[in-house]
């Protein structure tokens, strides 16, 4: 039996599925500057998908930086996946 209430974000896990994987690839396939890499996802069903993924980051420059952040991606049922927010983690 699950504690999760119903429309909240499930607990972040590191086990990403592969539906998962595939929205974050479509949704930074075109995204320049910065290097995400997904650790973690939380999910919450909506008309589509809400992603939530711990990413650790790294700039694409000559002297790269290296951080955290947030990336929240939102999947429609019949649509391509789209950034909605990135929250860089301090």
């Amino acid at each position: 039996m699950s504690n999760q209430l119903l429309g909240a974000f499930s607990p972040y896990t590191c086990k990403i599925p592969n539906e998962a994987k595939d929205a974050f690839n479509e949704a930074m396939k075109n995204f320049v500057g910065v290097v995400y890499e997904p650790i973690a996802v939380s999910q919450q069903v909506a008309a589509g998908m809400n992603y939530h993924f711990f990413c650790n980051t790294e700039s694409v420059t000559p002297y790269p930086v290296s951080g955290a952040a947030i990336v929240s991606i939102y999947k429609p049922l019949n649509e391509g996946a789209i950034i909605t927010n990135i929250k860089p983690i301090n």
